[in-house]
């Protein structure tokens, strides 16, 4: 479960940003092709932040859309999963985005 370490990765960010202030909100985007499951993600967060500045905080993920580019046809278009056809049947796809992890915003006390 690679969700662990990223959550740990985050809650380590939030606390150097936080210079020591309660988090107390933290609103997370995620590309839906970053093969993470958020679900999974919230869990591990909930771990994380046990006995840091973030315990207790609201965790918001936002599951942001591939993009890609199709190879035969240069068109590009939506993806939801790590996979896709575009409208010309060319599954060579390049992707652009949605392999993002983002903190978006944090509020603290």
């Amino acid at each position: 479960m690679h969700e662990l370490g990223i959550a740990m990765q985050v809650v380590d960010v939030l606390a150097e940003r936080a210079q020591g202030a309660r988090v107390t909100r933290v609103v997370l985007e995620v590309g839906m092709l970053a093969a993470l499951l958020p679900d999974s993600l919230r869990f591990c967060f909930g771990l994380a932040t046990q006995g840091t500045v973030a315990e207790g905080a609201e965790l918001e993920i936002i599951e942001k859309p591939g993009r890609a580019r199709c190879r035969a046809c240069a068109r590009e278009l939506e993806l939801r999963r790590p996979f896709g056809r575009c409208e010309c049947g060319g599954t060579d796809l390049d992707w652009i985005s949605g392999e993002e992890l983002r903190i978006f915003e944090m509020e603290v006390a």
